[in-house]
């Protein structure tokens, strides 16, 4: 632990993918351990700006907008005059762009904190280096919140987000959600190769079963959630849509939720709910969530050697690594979940 009287705010500029900005909160927690009078802020972006508000130790979220494909140096600017007002003393630059560092340099943050990339000298003027010795996405970013040089930890403390009972039980009831139990499916994820097809015959086994099945994912799974309803005659819910609210208070409110490697899987295991996570091209060690999963779903009738290719598209062995994934398994083990968690006999 480092000087308690030190109270100058800490800024973090995290990834912004919705998982990797969940995993972010592992970097959170490191530096409350370090300091833990001195406030931490992040940027976010819109879509994930919800997530802050169930985050212990964040004390704000500072929303930005910049567009991914140019250097709005404008925006940058304007940005920057408000980081200036805030007072920040640190500033955590996890991503190794030159443009995630733009606006906390602009701002004069004394020390700006992140590793080579893109030439950012000046930019960032607490150089880290050896990040590629280090294995995992979450050791990169949590490495930074350690003093420079030190030995990373056995055990990094896990992400987490924080739902009231009381606002999930809102939730559910306002959206006509009864009170029998329920899976919460994220069908969709970033890149197709990562997508288990099987959700449709799942919820139809679920449905069977007496379980509620509730479809959760952005505007992008539309067409997903639209092949699962039908598949279940319309007794599966679409709760698909714009805001990640809906989506975070679906997985804190599911008895059970079962997504591929995607932000939602993240999402529901750093709540606490039961995570079945469904991983093909894309490697567990790598990509799980430090919290852990109540099961790791993995094809097993053949070794393959192309697992995993971490490719976004699978470009051989026909999507084998989830295509012998079988629904009546994957169902097997979340009624099994959902029968633990409650105590009480399957539905």
């Amino acid at each position: 632990m480092e000087d308690s009287a030190d109270i100058r705010p800490i800024l973090i500029v995290p990834y912004m993918w919705i998982g990797d900005f969940v995993r972010g909160h592992t970097v959170v927690r490191v530096l409350k351990q370090r300091w833990p009078n001195r406030p931490v802020d992040l940027l976010v972006t819109p879509l994930c700006a919800p997530l802050v508000d169930y985050m212990p130790g964040v004390r704000a979220g500072i929303i930005v907008d910049l567009p991914r494909s140019r250097l709005a140096l404008a925006r940058q600017r304007s940005l920057a005059a408000e980081l200036r007002g805030r007072g920040y003393g640190t500033a955590l630059v996890l991503p190794r762009t030159w443009k995630a560092a733009i606006a906390p340099a602009l701002a004069g943050i004394p020390e700006r904190v992140g590793f080579f990339g893109e030439a950012r000298f000046g930019l960032i003027n607490r150089m880290r280096w050896g990040e590629k010795a280090l294995p995992r996405f979450i050791d990169k970013n949590a490495a930074l919140a350690l003093p420079n040089g030190a030995p990373l930890p056995p055990e990094w403390p896990v992400p987490q987000l924080v739902v009231p009972p009381e606002q999930s039980a809102r939730w559910r009831q306002e959206n006509g959600l009864g009170t029998g139990p329920a899976v919460a499916l994220g069908p969709g994820s970033v890149g197709a190769s990562k997508r288990w097809t099987y959700y449709p015959q799942a919820a139809r086994l679920l449905i069977e079963r007496g379980i509620d099945v509730w479809v959760v994912g952005g505007p992008g799974e539309k067409t997903l959630a639209q092949e699962i309803i039908t598949a279940t005659g319309g007794k599966a819910r679409d709760l698909t849509g714009t805001d990640l609210r809906n989506g975070i208070l679906a997985m804190a409110t599911a008895g059970v939720a079962i997504s591929n490697d995607s932000g939602l899987m993240h999402i529901a295991a750093a709540i606490g709910t039961p995570t079945m996570g469904i991983f093909g091209p894309t490697s567990p060690y790598l990509w799980a969530p430090l919290n852990g999963l109540a099961a790791t779903i993995l094809q097993t009738k053949a070794e393959l050697s192309c697992q995993p290719c971490q490719r976004t598209t699978c470009t051989m062995n026909d999507h084998r690594c989830m295509r012998d994934i079988e629904p009546s398994y994957v169902v097997d083990v979340a009624h099994r979940l959902l029968v633990s968690a409650s105590g009480s006999s399957a539905p």
